[in-house]
């Protein structure tokens, strides 16, 4: 294992911070909804896999980015898992689903290693999953979070340390994992989870099922992500890869949000009066 200079572990910890922040940020002022389409923009995922290949090789970074296009599946089952097991409010409520949500991401994550996926065949396992989640998620009532103050230094420092507890360990693990399950790991929601974790303590498990039910369909930008960071890692460069990746994810959120507001107003339009 080679050893990682301090100054990528600062950045680590900054960027692990700053993301988590702001998702909660977009939950509290904007809506769960939104911020459960923004868990699937490539933050977490794309942060994990940038310092893969700074740590390791661009290469090793390329091919683990194949496997995490089928990876997003067992994140799908982590939702699951935490809004089947996490119904209860309080701390009760978030170790049940957590625990729910792991069980569930790691049995998934273990069946999927053991495939030697594709590009095209990862992406269809997770466009499939995206399908059957979103069915699974349709029932899950909508629920806005409340506007009160959910911020305080206890609530900063425990997402702060979550994140980057998590950062951490999928860096470190994939020095030591096969390309499979480096990307199975880059996968893991790193983002959302401790974004669930708060919110679900601050205001129940009604705003934290929410976002776990928009999360599948704002999987596109990751998807694309992912596949372009495969295609672009290792002849581009880390960096020109990483921008490119953005570029195209941003391109896909931006389509789908359009996309949405139309099939909004059209079905307004549409409706009996």
């Amino acid at each position: 294992m080679l050893e990682v200079p301090l100054s990528w572990q600062l950045a680590k910890i900054a960027v692990s911070v700053v993301m988590v922040l702001g998702l909660g940020v977009i939950a509290v002022r904007v809506s769960p909804r939104v911020a459960g389409l923004l868990s699937g923009y490539p933050l977490g995922s794309a942060l994990a896999l940038f310092f893969i290949g700074l740590e390791i090789s661009p290469l090793f970074a390329a091919q683990s980015a194949v496997h995490t296009l089928a990876g997003f599946t067992a994140t799908m089952a982590l939702g699951a898992g935490y809004w089947l097991c996490g119904r209860s409010p309080g701390l009760v409520g978030v170790l049940y689903g957590t625990a729910g949500g792991i069980v569930a991401w790691f049995g998934v994550g273990l069946a999927l290693a053991q495939f030697d996926f594709t590009r095209v065949t990862g992406t269809l396992v997770t466009l499939c999953a995206i399908l059957l989640f979103s069915l699974l998620f349709r029932r899950i009532p909508e629920r806005r979070a409340t506007t009160r103050e959910v911020f305080s230094w206890r609530a900063l420092g425990a997402r702060a340390l979550l994140a980057t507890a998590i950062v951490f360990a999928i860096t470190g693990l994939a020095h030591w994992v096969p390309a499979a399950w480096a990307g199975t790991l880059a996968a893991f929601p790193i983002t959302m989870l401790p974004f669930l974790l708060i919110l679900h303590l601050a205001q129940g498990p009604a705003p934290a099922a929410t976002v776990i039910k928009h999360y599948p369909m704002g999987l596109g930008s990751l998807l694309c992500y992912a596949l372009c960071v495969s295609l672009t890692y290792e002849p581009w460069g880390l960096l020109a890869g990483t921008l490119a990746g953005f570029g195209v994810a941003t391109l896909w959120l931006v389509g789908w949000m359009h996309a949405q507001r139309w099939y909004t107003r059209r079905q307004s339009r549409t409706a009996p009066v």
